[in-house]
């Protein structure tokens, strides 16, 4: 399938931050190729979350591992689709930075993981993280949407919202 709401976006190398102006355009796009993208997976939420953390870790140079921890049992978060290094395959929601934007069902943006109580170090070289809630349409929380980075304090308020808006755009089709 042709993707002709992606073709303008530009490939900067891994590991590149974005000013406040390319961050901003970065997740325009972004929105754009979800809007383009989602409807096609018909309501299934592996190829919702598959197809959003492609273009997640597309479009957010400065992500070392973008993508999805669902929620599988009360309180338990399993590793769900991905890009980047290997993840943890389950987090409980009393530990680390997924595990608190699950419980307490808020964004997390955090500058130094290591500072973070509670922190689980699944990439050892991750240095800062920004994990939003998704919620279905019913407003359930089924997963949490996870953007790491090697880069210490990579993530600002512009990731924040850029990925919460993406997570809305997620929960309309699942």
């Amino acid at each position: 399938m042709d993707h002709p709401t992606l073709a303008h976006a530009v490939r900067l190398p891994r590991g590149t931050l974005l000013d406040g102006e390319a961050k901003r355009a970065a997740y325009g796009d972004l929105l754009q190729g979800l809007g383009g993208v989602l409807p096609a997976c018909a309501g299934d939420p592996v190829a919702l979350m598959a197809s959003a953390a492609c273009l997640v870790y597309e479009a957010v140079p400065h992500a070392s591992w973008a993508g999805f921890y669902r929620v599988v049992a009360p309180r338990l978060l399993r590793v769900g689709p991905y890009q980047g290094p290997l993840g943890c395959l389950e987090i409980p929601f009393d530990r680390g930075v997924c595990g608190a934007a699950a419980g307490e069902r808020r964004s997390q943006l955090v500058e130094d993981v290591n500072a973070f109580p509670g922190h689980i170090a699944c990439d050892a070289a991750a240095r800062s993280e920004v994990v939003v809630p998704v919620l279905d349409r019913n407003g359930e929380l089924v997963a949490v949407l996870d953007v790491d980075s090697h880069e210490p304090a990579a993530f600002d308020e512009i990731d924040r919202d850029g990925l919460e808006a993406a997570a809305r755009l997620i929960a309309e089709q699942w």
